[in-house]
């Protein structure tokens, strides 16, 4: 393991480079048993095991994609700033973004984000408020974000599709990279650019107090204003809504216009049904 020469705004906390680990997330809980401080982040090249949402949900790692976990240290429960993964996802969409537009050529998709912990691309967009109302039309994920704590320490990983230009065949029409939706030939070494720009955007969202971050994410929500499909609860539940997406509240919530009932209802754990759950074929009558 060696450390990346770029410029962290976490007081200049160390960023770690690694050819392979099992996971960044796990690689950053060593290094928070080991006392390295606030901000500290590590990317690796490849991840053995790194996971998603759910421990099911496998993120595959391919080469030249950035795979990072940054370690954030609060003194109380209550000084993590809330909700801290949208404010994650937030900051990529931004970084992304960023790296895109400073890119010297090549298309320019908008950069939306899928609550609770989604990065999405969307083609052909004529601007941020058509994509995210359109959404549905050809975006694709590009990064998620997962967060976990150990009482001590939050553990922020991410992981971003930069230079990967071939999908499994169960992705291709799920997933994208910053290579193929722009349509460029990207270089290994360009998700240390990406990468920087991702601490500096996390930490100016982290230091922000005040409820200003709703309305920079309420701009790239994705089917914001949409009619949407969405699972309540934990993952691997069943209960599905049908509604408007309206926005986020303070607390992070979903704001959904239920269908048939004309309330609108928060929740705090689902997500939305992009791509319809493969359902079984109706018995012959």
């Amino acid at each position: 393991m060696d450390t990346i020469s770029i410029k962290n705004p976490f007081d200049n906390a160390p960023v770690f480079h690694t050819e392979a680990v099992s996971s960044v997330m796990d690689a950053s809980r060593e290094l928070a048993a080991q006392g390295f401080p606030h901000g500290t982040a590590i990317v690796a090249d490849s991840q053995s095991a790194g996971r998603g949402r759910t421990p099911e949900r496998v993120w595959r790692s391919a080469p030249g994609n950035l795979y990072c976990t940054i370690l954030l240290r609060y003194n109380r429960f209550q000084d993590i700033p809330k909700p801290l993964t949208l404010k994650a996802g937030l900051a990529a969409a931004s970084a992304v973004e960023d790296f895109i537009t400073n890119m010297p050529h090549g298309a320019r998709p908008a950069v939306l984000v899928k609550w609770p912990n989604d990065i999405m691309l969307c083609p052909n967009a004529a601007d941020l408020a058509s994509a995210a109302s359109t959404g549905a039309s050809g975006a694709k994920k590009v990064a998620g974000i997962l967060s976990e704590s150990d009482g001590s320490a939050v553990f922020t990983g991410i992981g971003i599709n930069v230079a990967q230009t071939e999908f499994p065949e169960d992705l291709r029409k799920k997933a994208t990279s910053i290579a193929l939706a722009c349509g460029v030939t990207l270089e290994n070494n360009d998700r240390f650019r990406l990468l920087e720009k991702l601490l500096c955007y996390l930490y100016r969202e982290l230091r922000q107090t005040d409820d200003s971050w709703r309305e920079r994410l309420s701009r790239r929500l994705y089917l914001k204003d949409a009619q949407a499909r969405f699972i309540a609860g934990k993952a691997g539940s069943s209960e599905a809504i049908e509604g408007i997406v309206r926005g986020v509240g303070e607390d992070g919530s979903l704001l959904l216009l239920r269908n048939g009932n004309g309330e609108v209802e928060a929740f705090l754990t689902g997500e939305l049904d992009v791509y319809p759950r493969e359902r079984p074929a109706e018995p012959p009558t």
